[in-house]
C-alpha cells in the first residue's frame, strides 16, 4: 500500500465530512452543556456534581457515536450506489487504500470532534465553577475516540457488503451488543448449560469487548485505570480494528464493479 495515496483519500474523507457540517453537533453540544448545568439545581450538592459531570461525557460519547453510524457506513457504500466506485477503482489507487484511507479520515474527524467537545465541556465546568478531575476526563475522553474509531471499521464492515440502512443497523445493534459482552458470559455460568455457557464465550470472543473502552464512571470519581490496563485496552481496540479492516478489503477486493 501506498501511503501517499491513503493520506490523500483520508484528507479527501475528512474534508468531505467536515463540509457537511458534522461539526455543528459541537455547538448542539455545547447549548446541551450549557443546560444542563442551568437546569440541575444545587450545583453546591456532591451528587449533582456527579451528574453534571457523567452528562458531559455521555453526551460526547453519544453525540460522536451518531456521527460515526451515520458517516461510516455509507463511507464505502455511497460511492457504490452512487456509481462514483468506478472512478475510484480506474484510478492507481488500490481497494485496501481505499478502504483504509476512508477509516483514516473519518477517524480524523471524529478526533477533531471529540477534542473540540472534551474542551467546551471542561470550560463549562470551569466557568460554573464545579471541580472536576482533570487527568481521568482526559484519558476517558481519549477512550471514547479508540472506542469510536473501532465503531468507525465496524461500520465500514458492514458498508462494503449490505446497503446503507442496515448497515446503520447492524453497527448500532454491534454497538449495543459490545458494551454487554461480560453480561453475556455472566449470564452463561449462571446458566450452568455447557452448551449455552460455550456459545455465550464464543460471542464474547467474536463480538467487541466495547466496555474496555468506557471509563467515563472512573472519571467521574477522579480514579485512573493502571496504565499496564490502559495500554492493553488500546491495543485491543487497535488489533481488532486491523482484523475488522482487513475483512472489509477482503471482501470489497472481491466485488465486481
Amino acid at each position: 500500500m501506498n501511503l501517499r495515496r491513503i493520506l490523500t483519500v483520508a484528507i479527501n474523507v475528512f474534508w468531505e465530512v467536515i463540509r457537511d457540517r458534522i461539526l455543528y453537533l459541537i455547538i448542539v453540544f455545547a447549548l446541551l452543556m450549557g443546560a444542563v448545568v442551568r437546569l440541575i439545581p444545587e450545583l453546591a450538592a456532591t451528587t449533582e456534581k456527579k451528574i453534571i459531570l457523567d452528562i458531559g461525557l455521555a453526551a460526547i460519547s453519544i453525540l460522536g457515536l451518531i456521527v460515526t453510524v451515520f458517516v461510516s457506513t455509507g463511507l464505502v457504500n455511497k460511492e457504490i450506489e452512487k456509481r462514483t466506485v468506478y472512478l475510484l477503482v480506474a484510478k492507481p489507487i488500490s481497494r485496501a487504500e481505499l478502504i483504509v484511507g476512508k477509516h483514516l479520515g473519518l477517524s480524523a474527524v471524529l478526533g477533531v470532534l471529540v477534542a473540540a467537545m472534551t474542551v467546551i465541556y471542561l470550560a463549562i465546568l470551569s466557568f460554573s465553577r464545579i471541580p472536576y478531575p482533570l487527568e481521568s476526563i482526559l484519558i476517558a475522553s481519549l477512550f471514547i475516540w479508540f472506542e469510536l474509531s473501532l465503531v468507525t471499521a465496524i461500520g465500514i464492515l458492514f458498508g462494503v457488503f449490505t446497503s446503507s440502512l442496515l448497515a446503520t443497523l447492524l453497527t448500532f445493534s454491534v454497538y449495543l451488543v459490545g458494551h454487554s459482552t461480560r453480561d453475556l458470559v455472566a449470564l452463561g455460568k449462571l446458566t450452568k448449560n455447557p452448551g449455552l455457557e460455550q456459545l455465550m464465550m464464543g460471542l464474547y470472543l467474536v463480538l467487541p469487548d466495547l466496555a474496555r473502552f468506557n471509563l467515563r464512571n472512573d472519571a467521574v470519581y477522579g480514579q485512573v485505570p493502571y496504565l499496564a490496563a490502559l495500554i492493553t485496552n488500546a491495543g485491543y481496540g487497535l488489533l481488532y480494528g486491523v482484523l475488522l479492516l482487513s475483512i472489509s478489503i477482503a471482501i470489497f477486493s472481491r466485488r465486481e464493479f
